[in-house]
């Protein structure tokens, strides 16, 4: 393994449809301006409630990107 630095930024993704769309948003959306992106952890698990049924999903992501 090469001797390499890596940045942490926190995002949060969102979607109607599950956790893992909402990761997959953050990460896609994130992807657009952060350069080296490596890997993620999910840290919190948010949601919207309406009439009785999840709404939405929120998730707190930990990304890690690689330093030039």
């Amino acid at each position: 393994m090469s001797d390499h630095v890596y940045r942490l930024s926190e995002i949060v993704g969102s979607s109607p449809v599950s956790v893992d769309e909402a990761i997959r948003n953050a990460i896609a959306k994130a992807s657009q301006t952060v350069r080296n992106i490596e890997w993620f952890e999910a840290q919190e698990v948010r949601g919207q409630v309406v009439d009785g049924a999840v709404a939405y999903f929120q998730v707190a992501v930990k990304i890690g990107f690689r330093v030039d």
